[in-house]
């Protein structure tokens, strides 16, 4: 599929790469396994690849840089800015998380200096897509004109290829519109989360790849082995299905999603990522993922297509839990 408007070709499923940076959202990181789902999805024909400077503060975007050696030419690499955590830098406070506090500056000259950083990181001269992480908040606010302003002059040196931008209001992407050409919206959206189903539309109508992340609920949608399993991170801890008293109605659906699963010759997790990627016209599914295994898996959904009467049934299943 087309990244937004542009001529740049990615995978209809994602490599998200934020559980390779550990920490306290999701344990410990192992960074030989971490290389090696990297190749892995490259040669399944995964070739988009959403990582951040936030993710483990920096070591997600080491491991990627170490991974694409000798690769960088078969990945269309997506990263972040935004999000800053050293002791001098400015902005609003996001979180504190493994020992730093993270601030957000979508300010024009931090920007080029979070750039110039991603790219030691990452070993690479080019980003094909910069989002901005979180959306600018009081009291270090910055104008989204300005946020553009540094886009538009990465895009110029040749440092950025597109942006767009992650948790974002449908008022804040207007605002880009704008002052520039948004490719892409990242958001958190699945059958058990829709509250960007209308962003998810919009994008749809104006031609922005509207790429969903936590599609399988960080686990929960992948099959109900993961809720006999204990959480570990933050990540998973903040997922609600995971509670003990939402876990009845959950394991309901999912009998039902097996079923239907059956009749495709697939596993639950393909077949709620098929779903996603076919909930609006311009969706874009990232699946996050640390070992080889687990991107075998779902790089299965790339290929799956479900008759628009199951779509339905399996939204109306869904919906009873909203």
């Amino acid at each position: 599929m087309k990244l937004g408007t542009t001529d740049i070709e990615v995978s209809p499923i994602a490599l998200g790469t934020w559980a390779m940076g550990g920490g306290d959202s999701w344990g410990e990181s192992d960074p030989v396994l971490a290389v090696k789902t990297v190749h892995r999805a490259l040669e399944l024909g995964i070739n988009f690849i959403d990582t951040a400077p936030a993710y483990g503060n920096g070591l997600s975007e080491q491991l990627l840089g170490d991974a694409l050696a000798g690769k960088r030419h078969q990945a269309v690499l997506a990263t972040k800015c935004g999000l800053v955590w050293g002791n001098d830098d400015e902005g609003s406070v996001h979180k504190s998380r493994d020992g730093v506090t993270i601030r957000r500056n979508l300010g024009k000259q931090s920007i080029i200096k979070q750039v110039e950083e991603s790219l030691g990181r990452l070993k690479t001269d080019y980003i094909d897509l910069l989002l901005t992480h979180w959306q600018s908040i009081p009291p270090f606010h910055t104008p989204i004109e300005e946020t553009i302003e540094a886009f538009e002059l990465l895009k110029q040196q040749g440092k950025i290829r597109s942006y767009g931008a992650c948790n974002v209001s449908l008022e804040e992407l207007k605002e880009y519109q704008k002052f520039g050409t948004p490719s892409l919206v990242q958001e958190r959206f699945s059958m058990l989360w829709r509250d960007k189903a209308d962003l998810a539309s919009y994008c749809a109508e104006n031609r922005i790849t509207f790429q969903a992340y936590s599609p399988l609920e960080r686990g929960v949608l992948t099959g109900k082995a993961a809720l006999s399993q204990n959480v570990v991170g933050t990540a998973k801890a903040s997922v609600a299905w995971y509670k003990m008293e939402n876990r009845p109605k959950v394991l309901t659906l999912l009998t039902s999603l097996e079923t239907m699963a059956d009749t495709y010759n697939t596993r639950v997790g393909n077949l709620v990522i098929a779903w996603t990627r076919q909930a609006t016209g311009t969706m874009n599914v990232l699946c996050g993922a640390r070992k080889p295994n687990q991107i075998e898996e779902n790089s299965k959904a790339q290929d799956l297509v479900i008759t628009a009467k199951d779509w339905a049934i399996i939204d109306s299943l869904a919906r009873t839990l909203l």
